[in-house]
């Protein structure tokens, strides 16, 4: 007899464990299954972190899921308190202040690195569904979903099968329940972005000495004009505690259009002098070894070398973090923090003189990612439900993504809870049928303030845009959109003018404000006449995607988890551009595949078999 469980929840992204959480708060049982083999090593996250507010109707935020808890305790990284959007034009930038957008209807917005705050959701989260006989089971795939009457049989590589009265779909953008159940076709490239991001490693006083913040304080910067290469989307840079995620997020069709290797993109931002001076670092940089030394003196001074870079990296970081030092001479290491810079300085010089090592200005990546994100604009789910299975954040096509406005992890919370409280109600009523659970959970989700939002343009949202806007020549907005920005600047005509557009569509209105005009001719126009120049005070040594590939930490599953079907279509001959890690080569006419690099974001999965790799196979993201 198979095991039975309520309610089975797949993926253990911050959207799956709010929805396991928030059964747990309603007495429910709940299994949630995640593929990596611990919970955060799958997710990466190029956004931030919000609790929202909205004028009418309500949200469910973390901190209604989690408790105080949340806000005392969750490794969130820093309040972003700063939020700037740049034009770039080669040396020229143009800065408006959206800080004021950043906090309408917010509660707050923190910068987040999911491979910590999913860990730590998976902790609360387990703890209460343990407690009503359920919780997480890591690494394992989900390979299939039958039916059994009203039940869901659900089969894994890893376990024997199993049922469940309802299912939560959890499990991401390029989600394999939704293609088992056939609820939804993948999504195509008009419907997606396509994001890439690098960490930074940068010392926690540093950051906030660049940045102009305060101890509990954050950043966000946003980036348009000439760094996006001519494609549609811009580039980012958030402030963590002590990295900072710098990132480039396109629409995929404009990728597609005009390809582009991913990691020129992030490299093209980089670049720019404005984030370059934000990166920039001190860093160690090895002498080469006298090859005349006998081999022993060249390991000995090789190993010696080594590991008093490692002491002077980790003193530095101490130095640099008003806790770390605290904790360091609390615990007797140091007597005062005088000493923890006596000893930094001292293996410096030791460094330099004795071994010759430079230092010198440039910056220390640590980690690179890809994923894909849902425009919910364009593709959320009108019907988020199959049979008993109910669909949820990204696996469902949702997020709010207009503008500066960039909203996914706070989403798929709230759908979260509301896809608990319909397979709650339908557990106390015995009743998971589609009409009763699939239909409520459709309706909770009308009812969300953020589906509204996917649907209608804001008019104080707008309102606070263009106030920030207010310095900007309306001759360089140019003919094409001079009378709506006028229309959209009076406060008269405002509610007319958006009210229209409401009643156009996004469907009609999105070709003409996410163009080419929009993300690149404009900004660099503002840049080149209002910009103030920046020069940068070095080049920094960028990784090639070969050396990105090679620092990342990977499980190898021998057997691929995707499939070429067709290996001379123009969308495949894409992919050898477009793939992040560079998996796909040309062989004759053909386009083959080299799995081992894959890093999971599904760029491929349009015109592809994807699957996710086997439990705890694949990519283990250690920031996320």
């Amino acid at each position: 007899m198979m095991e039975s469980y309520d309610v089975a929840i797949i993926g253990g992204g911050s959207a799956g464990l709010a929805a396991l959480k928030q059964l747990s708060n309603l007495g429910k049982q709940a299994i949630l299954l995640e593929a990596g083999k611990q919970v955060g090593t799958k997710n990466i996250s190029g956004g931030i972190l919000y609790s929202k507010k909205p004028k009418t109707g309500r949200v469910y935020n973390v901190e209604d899921v989690y408790g105080p808890e949340f806000l005392k305790d969750a490794p969130v990284e820093r309040k972003i308190t700063q939020y700037m959007l740049h034009s770039t034009s080669r040396n020229k930038v143009f800065t408006m202040n959206l800080t004021a957008a950043h906090e309408y209807q917010a509660n707050f917005g923190y910068s987040v690195l999911l491979n910590r705050l999913n860990a730590w959701f998976a902790r609360h989260a387990g703890e209460s569904a343990e407690r009503q006989g359920g919780g997480i089971v890591s690494g394992v795939h989900v390979r299939s979903l039958s039916w059994q009457g009203d039940k869901t049989v659900v089969e894994t590589d890893e376990l024997e099968p199993f049922e469940a009265k309802a299912v939560i779909a959890a499990d991401g953008v390029n989600s394999e329940v939704a293609e088992i159940t056939g609820s939804r076709p993948k999504f195509t490239p008009e419907q997606l972005y396509q994001g890439v991001k690098v960490v930074v490693k940068l010392p926690e006083e540093i950051i906030e000495q660049r940045f102009g913040i305060g101890p509990d304080e954050g950043a966000a910067h946003l980036f348009a004009g000439d760094v996006t290469l001519n494609h549609i989307g811009g580039g980012f840079l958030y402030t963590n505690r002590d990295t900072l995620s710098v990132g480039a997020v396109y629409h995929y069709d404009s990728l597609m259009d005009r390809p582009a290797e991913p990691y020129t993109l992030v490299n093209a931002l980089l670049k720019n002098p404005m984030v370059a001076e934000f990166v920039k670092d001190e860093v160690a940089i090895k002498e080469e070894i006298d090859k005349n030394l006998p081999k022993e003196e060249q390991l000995r001074v090789r190993f010696a070398v080594s590991k008093l870079i490692k002491t002077w990296n980790e003193l530095r970081d101490v130095w640099y973090s008003p806790a770390a030092r605290k904790k360091l001479v609390e615990a007797g290491k140091y007597k005062t923090e005088e000493e923890i810079k006596a000893r930094l300085d001292s293996v410096q010089n030791e460094l330099a003189n004795k071994y010759h090592t430079k230092f010198v200005t440039d910056y220390v990546e640590l980690e690179y990612s890809a994923k894909l994100v849902p425009d919910g604009k364009r593709c959320a789910m009108k019907k988020p439900y199959f049979k008993n299975v109910l669909f949820v954040g990204d696996a469902a096509g949702r997020g709010v993504f207009i503008g500066p406005r960039i909203e996914g992890l706070n989403v798929g919370i709230d759908d979260a809870v509301r896809a608990a409280n319909a397979v709650a109600r339908a557990i106390d009523r015995n009743n998971f049928g589609p009409q009763y659970m699939g239909e409520y959970y459709s309706q909770l989700i009308e009812e969300s303030p953020y589906t509204r939002d996917m649907k209608e343009i804001d008019k104080d949202y707008v309102k606070i845009f263009l106030d920030a806007a207010r310095d900007v020549p309306k001759d360089i907005i140019g003919q094409r959109y001079g009378m709506v920005f006028r229309l959209m600047s009076s406060g008269t005509l405002r509610g007319l003018a958006v009210g229209f557009a409401n009643i156009l569509g996004y469907d009609k209105l999105l070709p003409l404000v996410e163009s080419e005009d929009t993300y690149v001719q404009v900004p660099v126009e503002l840049a080149e006449k209002m910009g103030r120049p920046i020069q940068a005070t070095y080049e920094p040594t960028l990784p090639t995607v070969a050396q990105r590939v090679a620092r990342l930490k990977y499980d190898d599953d021998r057997i691929s988890h995707i499939k070429v079907l067709d290996s001379k279509s123009q969308f495949m001959k894409k992919m050898v551009t477009l793939c992040p890690t560079s998996c796909y080569s040309m062989e004759g006419g053909d386009v083959t595949l080299q799995h081992e690099a894959c890093i999971e974001c599904g760029t491929c999965a349009k015109e592809t078999e994807w699957r996710h790799p086997r439990g705890e196979k694949g990519v283990i993201y250690q920031y996320g």
